[in-house]
């Protein structure tokens, strides 16, 4: 008897709530009632094949009345005005209805950064929100978009709704050092995340739990305090620590002018003339440095301007400093040059 009421008030909160499940054998069970009936009244056009009636029965429901299958006999035309065609069009309208309820709440939580993105890969994640300079980071990641790239995932405090939907989904959290808000936002398999929280403790927080979740993305943190950035560069050398450079420019551009125009001019995605990186991949024979800014220079119409090697940055390379492979190349370009388009192999050859 437990059993029985048991299993009775789960029927009765699946119908009152019509849940699929309940919607499910409802239709099913009216399906084959209208069968079953079709059968008694002769309808041998109709239930000779369950394939045609099925097919019958849903253009009937859907209103859409082809004519091609249709009942002969009166008790048949009866059963169908009775049975089949209120029953099939409730069932098709509380389908529909209850499918279009679902979406718009999906919509709805996703606004509301409620959203699961835990499955995207090869994307960016942005930590923290400060009106006006994270909408134009999203802003710039987003076109800078490859054809084939996912979309940014916002991470941010208590927001109502996603403030920036046509550039990045959004996810809600309390904290920015929150490990299952950055799950939800496909932190495992993201490339790259931006951290910039409220001040530099919260950033420094959230860099950390951000270490630990994303093993392989490349982690850059904004920090006001320019020792504190010093502190991460040296003690977590998997972070790129920016500071503020506000006063490094004003003082160069006092000594040097235009210095300010040129490094804004290379950071900024809307310039003719931007930095650009390109990893340099496992090489069968050396190259000297010389050889890769001239070939580069001739077939690719790029200006190198530096490598990254062995954790050490050097804008003014030598001629005869050597590439093994697994260096980063830094250059100016209009476009982004694709390193699939590279023939390593000939950079010897710049005759």
């Amino acid at each position: 008897m437990p059993f029985i009421a048991t299993l009775l008030r789960r029927v009765y909160l699946s119908l009152s709530e019509l849940a699929w499940s309940a919607l499910l054998v409802i239709l099913l069970v009216h399906l084959v009632t209208s069968y079953l009936l079709f059968m008694l009244a002769g309808e041998g056009d109709l239930v000779g094949n369950p394939i045609d009636f099925v097919y019958y029965y849903m253009v009937t429901a859907t209103t859409v009345g082809y004519g091609d299958l249709s009942p002969k006999s009166g008790l048949g035309r009866i059963m169908t005005v009775l049975v089949v065609l209120p029953g099939g069009i409730a069932n098709f309208t509380a389908v529909l209805g209850k499918l279009l309820t679902a979406i718009g709440t999906m919509w709805r939580n996703r606004m509301r950064g409620l959203g699961d993105y835990s499955e995207r890969t090869g994307h960016i994640i942005v930590l923290g929100w400060q009106e006006g300079q994270t909408y134009q980071t999203l802003r710039l990641l987003h076109s800078e978009r490859h054809a084939d790239e996912p979309m940014a995932v916002l991470v941010a405090k208590e927001l109502p709704e996603n403030p920036a939907s046509d550039f990045a989904d959004y996810v809600r959290t309390e904290r920015l050092a929150d490990a299952d808000a950055l799950l939800r936002a496909g932190v495992a398999q993201a490339r790259a995340i931006i951290a910039r929280g409220a001040n530099d403790d919260e950033t420094l927080a959230a860099v950390l739990i951000a270490e630990d979740h994303a093993p392989n993305a490349h982690i850059v943190a904004y920090f006001a305090d320019d020792r504190t950035a010093q502190m991460v560069k040296q003690r977590r050398p998997r972070v790129e620590a920016v500071g503020s450079l506000a006063e490094e420019l004003l003082s160069r551009s006092a000594r040097d002018p235009g210095s300010s125009e040129i490094a804004a001019r290379l950071l900024s995605a809307a310039s003719s003339d931007t930095a650009f990186s390109l990893p340099v991949p496992p090489l069968q024979t050396s190259l000297r440095y010389g050889d890769v800014f001239l070939s580069l220079k001739r077939r690719h119409h790029v200006t190198l301007v530096g490598m990254l090697s062995q954790g050490v940055t050097d804008l003014n390379c030598r001629d005869e400093t050597l590439l093994r492979g697994g260096e980063t190349l830094y250059y100016i370009s209009e476009i982004r040059l694709d390193p699939a388009a590279i023939a390593w192999a000939r950079m010897g050859d710049v005759s």
